[in-house]
């Protein structure tokens, strides 16, 4: 006896396509995807939504000129406390 059945979901096209790129770059259909999420969704009870954080080259062109910037100086602080800083800020 066959238990499979087809989903029929409606998503933007972009995003199906980047999808589908994500899964094959994972060596996985997109299927087992979206298998595994409704898997975890009916166990669960629950949505997980996760994001990892890519800084943006021009993020990291800032972390970069700040840490030039730290290392020659021209940085104050760190403060240990709010008085320090007020101080540092006043003078």
């Amino acid at each position: 006896m066959n238990t499979k059945t087809i989903l029929n979901i409606k998503t933007d096209k972009e995003l199906k396509k980047s999808a589908q790129e994500t899964a094959k770059e994972l060596g996985i259909p997109l299927t087992t995807a979206i298998n595994s999420f409704l898997k975890q969704f009916v166990r669960d009870k629950e949505i997980i939504i996760s994001a990892s954080f890519k800084p943006s080259k021009y993020l990291l062109e800032i972390i970069d000129e700040t840490e030039k910037d730290k290392k020659e100086g021209k940085i104050s602080g760190p403060f240990n406390n709010t008085d320090d800083l007020m101080k540092h800020l006043n003078s």
